[in-house]
Parts: structure tokens; C-alpha cells; sequence
């Protein structure tokens, strides 16, 4: 049976990839922190660390046993959470995974704002994973609902989603720039003009991704900038580093410095979807996620 104080202690060690720094952060001798590692890799039948005098680092097996570990821990925390929340007469609280548009486009914040109304003092855990860790979540328990921009497969035997939002993208242009000044842009017109992709340098494929859509529509984008979310592109954009593609709730109202306009030929969206397991364990689960299947939106 696996011991959860080996997990956390390997989880430390692996974050700090330094045994006596691991130890320092959870307040125990170096000595008891290794053999307690190295029971559970004896335990395990499995190799967790490669070794050496300078450092200490995962295996390929150890990544793995990693990612699952985590997950593992955060369902100990939320049961050890949701079991004290019960013996004090609540209904137990709510764990949500999202990525970041799901906060970009208010989604996530009017659901949470319906549900403090209806729930007042319900506690609620927010997680900011990718999508794969948000399913290995549901799959697992650790989490109730996922907030994703794709789906799960369609067959997916564990799990069920939903469309919440589809946000289209709009160009956004330095005030400055030579093409602010029209009112309609073509193909030609953007092709070779330096770009911000938003989210190329965390996401991965998403680059390739944002370049095939352009090239699709006929021009090809001179990519001098990685931003990792849409606020930071619309910052560089307004300093004239080059153009961007932004959803069109992030571009709402005055933005100084930037000029936004629309291209009916390049169709091109943020979606946004909310994910769940098929069987509902408790009724505040199944009452949140009919809140946030309620305000779903068409675009805006």
C-alpha cells in the first residue's frame, strides 16, 4: 500500500531536484529523507531518480509516476477536505480545474459569482492545469468539473462534456501602424508584417497551429514574439512590436494604443468547453455544473 508521506516526500525531491533542499523545505534531516525515497522506489520495484554527485533528476519512469502522484495527493487533500467539511454538517466544497480563458472570458467568474449567491460560504478550490491534467482530474476525482478549450473524445468512457463559448478573434493593430487607418484588411495586406502569437511558447502545437490557420487564409506571419496570454500580446501590440490575434472579449472597450478590427475571411475562435464525470457522486456537483452550462454563451 502506497504511504502518503512517501509521496509528498517524493514529490518535494523531485520539484527541488536536491535532496538536502527538499529537506530543508519539509523540515526533516537529509538522511531519513533518502532512505524514505529509496524504500519507496524499493517498494515500487522502480527506479524514480537517476543520481549523481551534483544533482538528482526524474527518470522517464519517474516523470510518469510524477504527473500521477500529484494528482493522486490532490484527491487526499480535497477527501481529507470534503471529509471534515461533512463532519461539521456542509455539503462539502467544489474543485475546479480551468485554463486560462476560462478566466479571460468571465466564464469561470460569473459562474463562481451564481454560486457564492446560491451557496454563500461554499468552499471552492481553483486549479490551473492543461486540459490532460483537468481529465486525468475527473477521471481520478481530484477535481469536479474541467474548463477546457477542447473536448474529450466522443467516446471517452468516463467522461461527458459541453460547449460553453465560442469567442472570435479580432486583429489587433498598433494605433500607429500604416494598415490602423482602414476599415477593411486582406490576406496580402498582413502577409510578411511582424506578429505576436499568443500562447506559443506555453502551449505546445500552438504555433503551428496559429501559423496553419494564417497560412490558410492566405498570408504568412513574421513571428517576432511569443506572448502567453492575450492581455500581455494586447501590451505589446499597443507598444507596436507587431500585430495579434485576440478574442473578442478580451478587446471590449478602449484599449490605448490599439486598434481592432474584424476579418470575416479568416474564421478563427476561442472555444471554450466544460468537462465532467458521467456519474455524479454529490448534488452540489450536478447543481455548479448546471450554473455554468446555464450562462454559457454564443460569442460575444
Amino acid at each position: 500500500m502506497l504511504d502518503l508521506r512517501q509521496l509528498r516526500y517524493f514529490v518535494a525531491v523531485a520539484e527541488a531536484e536536491h535532496v538536502g533542499r527538499a529537506a530543508e523545505e519539509l523540515h526533516i534531516s537529509q538522511s531519513p529523507l533518502s532512505r524514505q525515497i529509496a524504500q519507496l522506489e524499493k517498494n515500487l520495484g522502480l527506479t524514480l531518480f537517476e543520481r549523481t554527485q551534483q544533482r538528482i533528476r526524474l527518470t522517464a519512469d519517474g516523470k510518469v509516476f510524477l504527473t500521477e502522484t500529484r494528482a493522486l495527493l490532490r484527491h487526499a487533500d480535497r477527501l481529507e477536505n470534503l471529509g471534515r467539511r461533512l463532519g461539521r454538517g456542509e455539503e462539502g466544497g467544489l474543485c475546479i480545474g480551468y485554463v486560462a480563458d476560462a478566466m479571460h472570458t468571465g466564464v469561470l467568474p460569473a459562474a463562481l459569482r451564481a454560486l457564492q449567491e446560491e451557496r454563500p460560504g461554499i468552499h471552492v478550490s481553483l486549479y490551473s492545469l492543461t486540459p490532460e491534467e483537468q481529465f486525468v482530474g475527473l477521471r481520478q476525482r481530484s477535481l469536479d468539473i474541467a474548463l477546457v478549450q477542447q473536448p474529450p473524445a466522443g467516446d471517452d468512457p468516463d467522461l461527458l462534456a459541453a460547449p460553453l463559448l465560442e469567442d472570435p478573434l479580432l486583429l489587433a493593430l498598433p494605433a500607429g501602424h500604416p494598415l490602423a487607418g482602414r476599415d477593411t484588411l486582406t490576406a496580402a495586406d498582413l502577409d510578411g508584417m511582424p506578429w505576436i502569437a499568443v500562447g506559443g511558447s506555453g502551449e505546445p502545437g500552438a504555433r503551428d497551429a496559429f501559423v496553419a490557420s494564417c497560412v490558410a487564409s492566405g498570408f504568412a506571419p513574421d513571428i517576432r514574439l511569443d506572448a502567453p496570454d492575450p492581455l500581455t500580446a494586447l501590451g505589446l501590440v499597443a507598444s507596436g512590436l507587431g500585430l495579434a490575434l485576440v478574442q473578442r472579449s478580451m478587446v471590449r472597450g478602449a484599449t490605448d494604443g490599439v486598434v481592432v478590427r474584424e476579418l470575416p475571411w479568416h474564421q478563427a475562435s476561442v472555444q471554450l468547453w466544460a468537462a465532467w464525470h458521467r456519474i455524479d457522486l454529490r448534488p452540489v456537483v450536478a447543481s455548479f455544473r448546471e450554473t455554468v452550462l446555464t450562462g454559457r454563451t454564443a460569442g460575444s
